[in-house]
């Protein structure tokens, strides 16, 4: 038995989310059928982090372990070309130790959000970014963004469907930067709540377009209660970007 580590992109229009699920189709649910098509065998792949319905990645990473004799890169091949025509693609194929696992090896994990600042609608972009047609203080987003970094109790920006054991969260960066129309938001933590960063990125919006101030940010961390969030944003511009270990 070989456990291989995967690097996977993905566009996540077509799914519901990464986690296999009985309503509709999902990335591992995708990755598990290209490996059994290539092996025969029945498995489970782990990732780093699970993705909601419509989020993307352009590095999750995830392990599987194979029975068969294969090369890394035999796999990757074979898996990639199993997996078309769905808008899934690994990336990288490594053989690791056994001991070592994609989620509870992972010592932080990184997301991005993307913003397209315009009164423009999406062409090419279209489901894979957050069209906000008013003015937006990338400023003023960054500088109010810094009162959520550190550890703190995060049930304001927390899914009423959240599994978490606890809603104290450690944010080890989330900043805010544009260029041009867009405007990125990037985030690094541990582990994050469900819809944390859709709903810190939407309130971050708020502040952008001065309907909140930092302060009112602040007010509504302090709340700690999910019904003193502003927004939710959607997550057609959420990206997992990166998994450290």
């Amino acid at each position: 038995m070989t456990r291989f580590r995967l690097s996977i992109e993905y566009d996540g229009r077509p799914f519901m989310g990464w986690q296999r699920q009985s309503h509709g189709p999902s990335v591992q649910e995708a990755l598990e059928a290209a490996a059994f098509a290539v092996t025969g065998e029945t498995v489970t792949v782990y990732a780093a982090g699970r993705t909601d319905a419509g989020v993307h990645a352009r590095a999750m990473v995830a392990h599987v372990d194979i029975a068969k004799t294969i090369t890394p890169f035999r796999l990757m091949q074979a898996l990639n070309a199993h997996l078309r025509p769905a808008p899934v693609a690994i990336l990288a194929c490594a053989a690791v130790d056994t001991e070592w696992h994609a989620r509870f090896s992972c010592i932080e994990r990184a997301y991005e959000y993307r913003i397209v600042n315009r009164r423009a609608p999406l062409t090419f972009d279209k489901g894979l970014a957050w069209v906000v047609p008013q003015p937006l203080d990338a400023g003023a987003m960054q500088a109010a963004a810094q009162s959520l970094v550190g550890q703190h109790d995060f049930t304001t920006f927390r899914s009423v469907h959240c599994q978490a054991a606890s809603p104290v969260k450690t944010l080890d960066q989330f900043d805010v930067a544009r260029y041009g129309d867009e405007i990125i938001i990037s985030a690094r933590a541990r582990s994050f709540l469900h819809h944390q960063v859709r709903s810190m990125v939407g309130c971050l919006m708020l502040v952008g377009r001065a309907s909140w101030s930092a302060d009112d940010l602040a007010t509504a961390l302090a709340a700690k209660d999910r019904a003193a969030l502003g927004l939710n944003a959607p997550p057609d511009g959420l990206y997992f970007v990166a998994a450290r270990y």
